[in-house]
């Protein structure tokens, strides 16, 4: 039975392929888990459904509202994410979903926790210290559903006027197991398809469609149902099944990713700090 999944994790599971094509290595950190897969191949992206690229997922313990807890996962999470960036250059950090959605605010309610610095420059940056924060600019586009617009064309249009270095694309995913739920991040220089997960493909975001490095984030707020229950899985083809309490896990989920981007883009800084002034 074949169960949809964003997840690189969940999708190697059903493939036997050699290393040449994908490669898999996992390492402990305390209680969280990095797993590094590698596409390498056309056939391994074939046989996986994942482009070609490098995926970082990251299993954590449920999350709480501690913020020594989040900042300790963030720090992890962000040194992964800058391994992924250009050394400088503006970012461009993209909320994708629909906020009126809960399960798909995740992109949307991170971009309002990232602090947009582009702006901030010449002696008002001098004199209030933030000289040193790395240029970045923050939007969430909608949903073509909202807007009429593609997000592709809307953020091609946004990157011809910002010309920024990479991109870095916050979206809810899917999963097929609902211990991932809220517990897994997933970063991957492969870009994204919003949609993907839920049979709902939109225009990729990439390297191809935008001209720069897509770094994708990520973490599963839905889970397949025909890998839940028994029965008739013919009905259960086209459900998606959230938790209850969904609008908490959002809201831990998109503080950790934004604290992770802001770890990544201005370490001198506390990212906690950073999340309150956005």
């Amino acid at each position: 039975m074949f169960l949809r999944t964003d997840l690189a994790t969940e999708a190697t599971l059903k493939t036997d392929l050699s290393a040449k094509d994908v490669a898999v290595h996992t390492h402990k950190n305390g209680a969280v888990t990095l797993t590094y897969t590698n596409i390498r191949t056309n056939a391994g992206a074939a046989a996986v459904g994942k482009p070609c690229g490098q995926y970082v997922t990251m299993d954590l313990p449920p999350l709480s509202d501690s913020d020594e807890e989040l900042r300790e996962h963030a720090t992890l999470l962000g040194e992964e994410l800058k391994r992924l960036l250009p050394p400088t250059g503006c970012v461009l950090v993209v909320g994708l979903g629909n906020e009126s959605i809960t399960p798909d605010a995740v992109g949307p309610a991170t971009a309002k926790l990232v602090l947009a610095t582009r702006h901030i420059e010449g002696e008002f940056a001098r004199a209030s210290g933030l000289s040193d924060l790395r240029p970045t600019a923050v939007v969430h586009p909608g949903v073509v559903g909202e807007t009429g617009v593609e997000t592709a064309e809307l953020i091609r249009g946004v990157c011809r006027t910002v010309k920024p270095a990479a991109v870095i694309a916050v979206d809810a995913l899917a999963a097929a197991s609902p211990e991932r739920l809220g517990t897994t991040v997933q970063m991957s220089d492969g870009g994204i398809a919003p949609g993907a997960g839920v049979g709902n493909r939109r225009q990729a975001l990439d390297c191809h469609t935008l001209g720069v490095p897509v770094i994708a984030i990520g973490v599963p707020t839905v889970v397949d149902a025909a890998g839940l229950l028994c029965g008739d899985t013919e009905a259960l083809r086209y459900m998606m099944v959230t938790p209850r309490e969904i609008d908490l896990i959002v809201h831990r989920c998109a503080r950790l990713i934004a604290m992770s981007i802001h770890k990544a883009l201005h370490p001198a800084y506390d990212p906690l700090e950073l999340v309150a002034l956005a």
